[in-house]
């Protein structure tokens, strides 16, 4: 049945960088399709998948149950991390929640940082956000690849205890993009947007969105200067 369960490109992309006998834990499990494809192919030497909630677990155990890896998955109902120990996992996934959440779990378990242990995250949102936090609580983004599923761009980033201090571009457009064959579409992407951002605020007269505009032109500058790296690194410059 394993030819049978196929992953999204965004899991597929997560369960690449797998190594293989890692012992898995997979947050925010939902289907827990992450930790049950990577059993069937013989990926990891154990597998622990957490959720907050009971429906998302409930669903993880019947399909557990249908693909007969019932029990090799330690399925768990807890918040983030706080029922997984540091030794019982050297790989922790944290894959489809917004950035200032993946955050908050990596905070909760500050383990995750003693250099033992790999992470493999994907946010769905706020990936700035994310960035910053590893920037300044002493994790390093090794590796960053974007991925494209069902139309839209997401950043999955590989992650160890370092030292790493990313510019306003990089936190904002990629720590490690700069030859990523979707990284020009992501910067336009964000550059419209944050372009957006700033012409509705220029309509306020309130001092501080004022100030807000301010501090987003500055991000504008860094990922136009950015996006002119991405072409010239990639061949599409003047």
């Amino acid at each position: 049945m394993a030819k049978h369960l196929e992953l999204t490109p965004r899991l597929g992309l997560l369960a690449s960088w797998v190594r293989p006998g890692a012992k898995l834990a997979d947050v925010g499990t939902d289907h827990a399709y992450l930790p049950v494809w990577l059993m069937l192919h013989g990926g990891v030497s154990s597998a622990i998948a957490s959720d907050l909630r009971p429906g998302p677990l409930h669903r993880a155990r019947e399909n557990a149950e249908a693909w007969g890896v019932t029990k090799r998955l330690d399925l768990r109902l807890c918040d983030g991390l706080s029922g997984v120990g540091p030794e019982e996992c050297d790989t922790v996934v944290i894959a489809g929640m917004g950035g200032e959440n993946i955050a908050a779990i990596l905070a909760a378990a500050p383990w995750t940082a003693d250099g033992r242990h790999t992470l493999l995250l994907q946010p769905q949102s706020r990936a700035e956000s994310l960035r910053q936090f590893l920037s300044d609580h002493g994790y390093q983004i090794v590796r960053e690849e974007l991925v494209l599923d069902r139309g839209t761009l997401y950043p999955a980033m590989e992650v160890t205890a370092g030292c790493q201090t990313l510019t306003v571009g990089q936190l904002w457009g990629g720590a490690c993009l700069t030859r990523d064959p979707l990284g020009d579409r992501y910067l336009i992407e964000k550059i419209l947007r944050l372009q957006g951002a700033v012409a509705g605020l220029a309509h306020s007269s309130r001092p501080e969105d004022r100030e807000k505009a301010d501090g987003l032109r500055d991000v504008l500058t860094a990922l136009l200067f950015m996006r002119e790296e991405w072409r010239h690194a990639n061949g599409t410059g003047n």
